[in-house]
């Protein structure tokens, strides 16, 4: 079946016409990732606590059995020696049934909560899934940006060098004006060899992800708007990581599992008692008769135990488990503010970047204004080679820094989310509708 996914999907990761999107790269993601694999598999695992607990309320049923063979020489005085050889064997059915065993219900009680925490463990790591592949597909397609920013200003370049070689040929311009394009050109080039290279990494980084060479990337629209958060105040969304986040979650369950450690240790103390009843037979050979004897028997009955010294072991084991509690409950604490604290920084990083973004794009009006100012300017002579590749460089640079401005708010969102446990396949929907499948690089 996920082969067959795949070979649906794929033709979308290739196709030059549809490109695949952030929600396709995900679902892929979801499929073939190694991490997120691990995090599954330990996910079944932890579940699997609670019913190995449960089987210390329940009853056990055992059955075991023997045969030796025995070699005897019987003698007495005034008698022949006897040597008897025979073979002695027999088996026994036990049941046992806890009736008072206090550190299993605890046990139990704390498999619970074991459950609890690996899936709270798998939300994180279903979380991470989508930072990771959001990341990285924004990084390829910041990437793209970049490789083509950089080609557009080399061919920009390009060109005004052509112009300015044929301007000193008939003595309009100087060759400091073609010494300067040429100075730029060269740079540019090897801002394009860097810049692919770059590109090329990223994509590998989202390989590593998918499992699979992507093909063709949606690129994000033009018309996209980013939306300001959702409440508007930070404190709202710092009292919802205090309280939501799944690190804090999942230390809550550490350090509940820790106190109840504490409770089940201290349980070493106390008597058990159980229920058990025996049903077996055995053969053996009886000297004074000389003959072999056949027993069945049955019984049942409760089984009593009282510990009263283990060398000190059970009241260590308890000073430990409270030791842990501690270092359990400071572990919340500081998960608490780390939770806090991210939950600031990533609002920040929502509210600076919608700020920074909307002034990116003022910036990228006046650049391209400015650009056309000077190449009018230059044909007219009162402007120089040099301003036209000031002014063109600034246009690209600026489109650039818009597209990281862009892609560094969108992180910043569904780091937001993710600071308050909220983060959900909903977010990666929401930013996908900003995308343009129609739209490739």
């Amino acid at each position: 079946m996920k082969k067959l996914a795949w070979l649906l999907v794929s033709p979308l990761l290739a196709s030059p016409l549809c490109a695949a999107d952030l929600m396709q790269v995900y679902r892929e993601a979801q499929a073939n990732d190694a991490t997120f694999a691990a995090a599954r598999a330990t996910l079944e695992a932890g579940q699997e606590k609670q019913p190995q607990a449960r089987a210390g309320l329940l009853p056990s049923l055992n059955l075991s059995g023997n045969t030796v063979w025995n070699k005897n020489e019987i003698s007495a005085q005034g008698s022949p020696t006897f040597s008897p050889n025979y073979n002695s064997n027999g088996y026994q059915l036990t049941l046992s049934q806890p009736l008072f065993r206090w550190q299993n219900w605890i046990a139990y009680d704390q498999s619970k909560m074991q459950v609890a925490q690996a899936e709270a463990n798998f939300g994180l790591a279903r979380q991470d899934l989508i930072l990771r592949v959001a990341q990285a597909y924004f990084d390829v397609l910041y990437a793209q940006e970049n490789v083509a920013a950089v080609k557009a200003n080399k061919q920009a370049i390009a060109q005004q060098l052509e112009l300015a070689k044929k301007s000193f040929e008939v003595g309009t311009s100087t060759i400091t004006d073609t010494h300067e394009a040429q100075a730029r050109f060269d740079l540019a080039s090897a801002q394009e060899i860097a810049a692919e290279s770059d590109l090329d990494v990223k994509l590998r980084a989202l390989q590593a992800i998918i499992g699979q060479e992507p093909g063709a990337l949606a690129q994000l629209r033009r018309s996209a708007e980013l939306t300001p958060p959702q409440p508007s105040s930070m404190n709202d969304w710092v009292a919802a990581a205090e309280s939501g986040s799944l690190n804090v979650q999942v230390q809550q369950y550490n350090a509940s599992i820790a106190a109840r450690e504490v409770d089940k240790q201290r349980a070493g103390h106390y008597p058990t008692l159980d229920v058990v009843a025996n049903y077996g037979h055995s053969k053996a050979y009886n000297s004074f008769s000389r003959s072999s004897v056949d027993t069945d028997y049955q019984n049942a009955g409760l089984q009593l135990n009282i510990p009263l010294f283990s060398g000190g072991l059970t009241a260590s084991r308890q000073r430990e488990a409270s030791a842990n509690r501690a270092a359990a409950e400071s572990g919340l604490e500081a998960a608490k503010r780390n939770a806090a604290l991210g939950a600031r920084q990533y609002y920040l990083g929502v509210v600076n970047g919608l700020a920074q973004v909307k002034a990116l794009k003022a910036a990228l009006v006046s650049s391209q204004s400015a650009l056309e100012s000077n190449k009018l300017g230059y044909e007219v002579g009162v402007r120089i080679n040099i301003d036209v590749l000031n002014a063109e460089n600034q246009v690209y640079v600026t489109r650039r820094d818009l597209a990281k401005a862009t892609f560094d708010t969108l992180m910043a969102q569904l780091r937001l989310k993710a600071s308050t446990g909220a983060l959900s396949d909903d977010d990666v929907a929401q930013i996908n509708a900003l995308l343009d499948p129609s739209t490739v690089r």
